[in-house]
């Protein structure tokens, strides 16, 4: 098994401002992704359990949302860890475009 990706991004929002932007967020960006499909988002408190499809293969994954960060951790499928530098910067950018953007 590959080690996770991993990616972080600050923000300035405090927790319960972050969680509600990040909710619904990752329907939002896969709706943006043709090739991107999400099969499951559930939250537990601060913690968002995700489980998305892309080309045919599964990858799994958490996000967690601290008072000044958000972390995601996914685990990708050998075939989409090619894409791995390219999904993270993806997931970098989305990430601050919803924690900075004026709602």
């Amino acid at each position: 098994m590959s080690a996770p990706l991993v990616v972080s991004i600050p923000h300035r929002l405090g927790r319960e401002e972050a969680t509600r932007r990040l909710k619904g967020g990752l329907a939002r960006a896969a709706a943006s992704v043709p090739v991107l499909s999400v099969d499951e988002e559930r939250w537990q408190g601060d913690r968002m359990n995700f489980r998305v499809r892309a080309l045919g293969q599964v990858a799994s994954g958490q996000i967690d949302v601290a008072d000044d960060h958000v972390r995601l951790e996914v685990v990708l499928p050998w075939l989409l860890q090619r894409f791995a530098e390219v999904a993270q910067t993806a997931i970098r950018s989305r990430g601050q475009l919803l924690l900075t953007k004026d709602k």
